[in-house]
């Protein structure tokens, strides 16, 4: 008998709803360097995980994340949070960003990561002329998906009417796709620390739950959020 065939280390495998039922916080630095592909109205984008954010929702871990969307309970605008793994939870950002987040944690409870930023791996020209139609400046490729509002804009994920997209299955919504692969092996460079602008306690050291590939030039930059400081 012939052994099987098994993915070479760092290949990439689709991603499955067990593989993200762990909590938010552990699953969160399994997902860098792994690869979210859209097909928006015919244009696919591809992007290289590189840097994350994990929440927790209400009753979620052993710790309250006051900085969660889900903090105090399901609503309307959190509901995909409290779904099956695997879904997209896109929200919007200061009323203009769409930010895109994997929803995960064990059955019956709320959490999300956020996709903070990523490299373009494929769909360069289609990520570009987003940028350009909802912001009118691109730099460099390195800032085409760094930030989660740039990341939403690359991928073409917008809310209300993505919200929800299954990257587990590939179900069509809203004229797109949208599927998300992991590595078999994960990553050894990862950097933990505070989450990005995220206000009071819930953006310092107490909640070390963003994650980022050492030394990736798409990395974006750290800010401290309101009072988070001095908390």
């Amino acid at each position: 008998m012939t052994d099987p065939i098994r993915p070479a280390p760092g290949s990439l495998l689709p991603v499955t709803r067990s593989a993200l039922e762990g909590l938010p916080v552990e699953v969160a630095p399994r997902l860098l360097g792994g690869v979210l592909t859209t097909i928006v109205d015919g244009d696919t984008v591809a992007v290289r995980l590189t840097e994350v954010e994990a929440y927790h929702g209400a009753g979620t871990g052993a710790i309250a994340d006051p900085g969660s969307h889900a903090r105090m309970g399901r609503t309307r605008r959190n509901a995909t949070m409290w779904g099956e793994p695997g879904h997209l939870y896109v929200y919007l950002s200061h009323g203009i960003h769409s930010c895109v987040n994997v929803v995960c944690g064990p059955p019956g409870v709320a959490g999300g990561v956020l996709l903070r930023a990523g490299e373009v791996l494929q769909g360069r020209d289609a990520a570009t002329r987003r940028r350009l139609e909802r912001r009118g400046v691109v730099r460099s490729d390195r800032e085409l998906a760094s930030g989660p509002g740039r990341f939403g804009d690359a991928v073409g994920l917008r809310h209300p009417v993505h919200d929800g997209i299954d990257a587990v299955t590939g179900v069509e919504r809203a004229g797109a796709v949208a599927r998300l692969e992991l590595r078999t092996e994960p990553l050894h460079d990862v950097v933990a620390g505070p989450r990005v602008g995220v206000a009071g306690v819930a953006g310092t050291d107490v909640f070390p739950w963003r994650f980022w590939i050492a030394g990736d030039p798409t990395v974006s930059a750290f800010r401290w959020g309101r009072g988070a400081r001095d908390s």
